[in-house]
């Protein structure tokens, strides 16, 4: 293959793309989409300080085993390392989403790539984890060589034109983008901010091979055969056999989850077996046996909610008893927005591609809103894990927030005896979503909500602890509000659980309360 000129210059000038994720993926646009190549190298600085931002906040907070000590300074913050080096860089703001941090300095030298610095620390796993931090650069300077600019003034009508305006992924993983197993090519074809309609394929399953919850559509059946949508990519490298055509469809922020191209249908959940950010995203039987009855239980309980909060319902959910061929349908969040009066559904991570997050009165009203719902729900027995990709909220004409809307159920928990105090029946659900632990409880809804999407929304400590002293006095009392307002605040700790792989399940730290 023949390079142009530009290409040629660039291969010989290493400085362009220092790392081997950064060059590969040059390599592999400017054979795909050259027209993106000068935005690409463009992007890589705002890439790299944007994940190196995210590194250091889990550097300065998680309860890593070699920082033996952090010690504030006059111009930042300091960790002495097991090793006796000593690693510094600006005071962190835990709840900056700005890409604030554009090097820090090991020893006094600076490095300004995320996956050089992790190398040089030398640490268990420093090796895999630099891989990751590297792929994630080159895969976020893509998203944003790919998007063009977004008019915060300027509101789309669609549903799924919300999901795709958000380009950053994770306000505070690291791995914000890091898409293993993706080629350049597959990115560009399947992610959602590049603005892609992914053909959908189905594999035929009889009945007695798969488990099948709730109503399967007769669309998606093919005589006594059950049509189970699968996703491209998953087709290709998992199941590794054709499927027959599907339907045309809208990728969303889950990049799995997908809305249908003609619009009206429900919205498609697929199995895809890859690791997104700290996860492989695949679809348990377990998700899939307990779709029906959990969607039904929560539609129930945000009925007390006197029309505060709506559920999107489980429409059906398959399971060829395998994660990697399963599928789930729900209702799109849109049916809970009334159009005829100018009302908009807009998932919170979206929100920050508007003008609203500028106005501390709406990020109040907005906080206000979000922590009375969520905290009556936990009250009367559930946490939700209300993260900017699951918690939508439904906004007037004018931008006010009017009610939230709650999709995705497969991770939310359960308390049986906060149910059994306010006389709800237990649903017919079992294991890992079924716990009394308090801790537990509050950690996935403080982490998700408060830490994760009111902070990105917020983007400081200083905006986010102004929008909670103004809502903190309309939250309904109770010890979770006291654990709210008085006490740090849970973070999942990033960085450590990808420097842990052979720890299971989620590990977590704490961070300031920015009510002080």
């Amino acid at each position: 293959m023949r390079l142009s000129a530009w290409r040629r210059s660039a291969v010989l000038d290493r400085s362009l793309y220092p790392t081997r994720a950064e060059e590969s993926v040059a390599a592999e646009l400017s054979a795909v989409r050259p027209s993106l190549d000068a935005a690409y190298a463009a992007a890589l600085p705002g890439a790299r300080a944007a994940v190196l931002t995210r590194l250091w906040r889990g550097l300065a907070h998680d309860p890593l085993p070699w920082v033996r000590a952090r010690e504030e300074t006059r111009d930042g913050l300091t960790l002495r390392l097991a090793d006796g080096s000593r690693l510094h860089g600006p005071l962190p703001d835990p709840y900056a989403t700005d890409a604030y941090v554009d090097q820090v300095e090991l020893d006094g030298v600076p490095y300004r790539q995320p996956a050089r610095l992790v190398t040089a620390l030398g640490v268990a796993h420093a090796t895999e984890f630099a891989v990751e931090l590297d792929d994630s650069t080159a895969s976020l300077a893509l998203s944003r060589a790919g998007r063009g600019p977004v008019r915060p003034d300027l509101w789309p009508d669609a549903g799924w034109q919300w999901e795709q305006r958000v380009v950053d992924g994770h306000p505070y993983h690291p791995n914000c983008r890091s898409r293993p197993g993706f080629t350049v090519a597959e990115q560009l074809a399947y992610a959602p901010e590049h603005g892609p309609v992914v053909e959908l394929g189905v594999v035929p399953v009889p009945p007695r091979e798969c488990l099948v919850a709730g109503d399967w559509p007769r669309e998606l059946r093919d005589g006594d055969r059950i049509l189970v949508p699968v996703h491209p990519w998953q087709a290709r490298h998992v199941l590794k056999s054709p499927v027959e055509p599907g339907t045309a469809a809208h990728p969303l922020m889950a990049l799995r989850t997908l809305a249908p191209a003609g619009g009206g249908g429900p919205h498609v959940k697929t199995a895809l077996s890859t690791r997104l950010t700290s996860s492989v995203r695949d679809m348990s039987v377990y998700s899939v046996e307990n779709a029906e009855a959990v969607s039904a239980f929560v539609e129930s309980l945000a009925a007390r909610l006197e029309g505060r909060l709506h559920i999107t319902r489980t429409v059906g959910a398959v399971s060829a008893y395998t994660p990697d061929l399963a599928a789930l349908l729900r209702e799109p969040p849109e049916r809970f927005a009334d159009a005829e009066r100018g009302e908009r559904v807009v998932p919170v991570a979206a929100l920050t591609t508007t003008d609203l997050v500028r106005s501390a009165s709406w990020l109040a009203d907005f906080a206000r809103l979000a922590l009375t719902v969520c905290l009556r729900v936990l009250e009367l027995g559930v946490a939700l894990e209300a993260h900017g990709q699951n918690l939508l909220v439904v906004l007037g004409p004018d931008g006010a927030p009017l009610r939230l809307v709650y999709r995705d159920l497969a991770d939310i928990r359960i308390s049986p005896a906060r149910l059994g105090r306010h006389g709800i029946a237990v649903p017919p659900i079992a294991g890992r979503m079924v716990t009394d632990d308090v801790a537990v409880l509050r950690r996935k809804l403080f982490g998700s909500l408060v830490s994760g999407a009111l902070g990105a929304t917020a983007g400081s400590a200083a905006a986010l602890g102004a929008a909670l002293a103004a809502a903190a006095p309309a939250l309904p009392p109770g010890p979770d509000r006291e654990a709210l307002v008085a006490r740090p605040l849970p973070v999942k700790a990033l960085t450590l659980m990808r420097l842990s792989p052979g720890v299971p399940g989620d590990l977590w730290t704490e961070v300031a309360n920015p009510l002080g």
